[in-house]
């Protein structure tokens, strides 16, 4: 029988690496896995720059990905997923090439993790790459009024929270409705109480009900959030679809603009992965991305 995770994949030749890297990531070899999807991923045209530093004290870099002799594009951050726990910039790769051949500029950054930090380490982080981004747009070929954040699964809470919390990028006189939008793929929205097994949320987070409210991006709704767009897969074994259903009920409530999209079989990482070339038929991402992205130019306020 074959594996649930390949179970969509079509073996063309340019897929066997993909197929490979994924066999390996059941032996654990994260790496690997991202290695194949960001090996099919070299696009002409498509400036990177790395390693770029935004935050000297804590030494953390970000990447770039740029259509070649872009300005005035519009430029989406990313924060990956990785339960808040692991992760690196270096394996999205292939998310900000699939953003950057489309006139989009990238912005990869890393953060801290617990256990390094909890909770208040990485909010800090993701607002700083945010406040930076904005400070540098114009270098970076993009607009500063023209900033979406995105974020998959730990990393949509990240950016979600950024956009409902607004004390988060107030210390760089910010504030969510100073950017364009906020997209979320799989995010972690309303996931009170966080199970005693949990042992890494609940060290990130905080034990008691007061420290795990200040991580809910629901509990900072009000009427002044820039236009989101949810996308959640139902096949999601990982962050139930119910997160994306909340957050979006809770915007509509506050007549909010939200989009929420709902993709029947697809799981979680297909959701994210599906930014890759060869495994773009698997869900409708990069095409719902795009078309809210372009739907909101220069929607931020200066």
């Amino acid at each position: 029988m074959m594996h649930p995770l390949l179970a969509n994949v079509r073996l063309r030749p340019i897929l066997i690496g993909i197929v490979l890297c994924i066999a390996a990531l059941l032996g654990g070899c994260k790496t690997t896995l991202f290695a194949g999807l960001n090996a099919t991923d070299r696009r002409a045209g498509i400036e990177a720059r790395h390693n770029i530093v935004f935050d000297a004290d804590h030494q953390l870099k970000l990447d770039v990905y740029r259509p070649a002799h872009a300005t005035h594009a519009p430029i989406v951050v990313f924060f990956y997923g990785g339960s808040w726990v692991h992760g690196e910039r270096a394996w999205y790769r292939f998310v900000g090439t699939a953003l950057a051949a489309e006139g989009i500029v990238a912005v990869i950054p890393d953060y801290r993790k617990y256990p390094q930090v909890t909770m208040d380490g990485f909010m800090q982080d993701a607002a700083r790459a945010v406040a930076w981004t904005h400070a540098h747009a114009d270098d970076l070929g993009g607009a500063a009024n023209d900033i979406f954040v995105m974020g998959h699964s730990a990393g949509g809470q990240i950016g979600a929270l950024l956009m409902t919390d607004p004390s988060w990028l107030a210390p760089y006189g910010l504030h969510p409705n100073n950017l364009a939008g906020f997209i979320g793929l799989a995010g972690c929205y309303d996931f009170m109480p966080i199970p005693a097994n949990e042992k890494d949320m609940l060290g990130a987070f905080g034990h008691d009900a007061a420290s795990q409210a200040r991580a809910q991006p629901v509990r900072f709704v009000s009427d002044k959030e820039p236009p989101m767009l949810l996308l959640q897969g139902e096949a999601d074994r990982e962050v139930a679809p119910s997160n994306a259903i909340s957050l979006a009920h809770v915007l509509q409530a506050h007549h909010d603009e939200v989009t929420l999209r709902l993709y029947p079989g697809v799981s979680h990482n297909a959701l994210v992965f599906a930014l890759s070339r060869p495994l773009r038929d698997d869900a409708p991402t990069l095409e719902d991305v795009l078309t809210f992205v372009r739907a909101h130019p220069g929607g931020g306020v200066k």
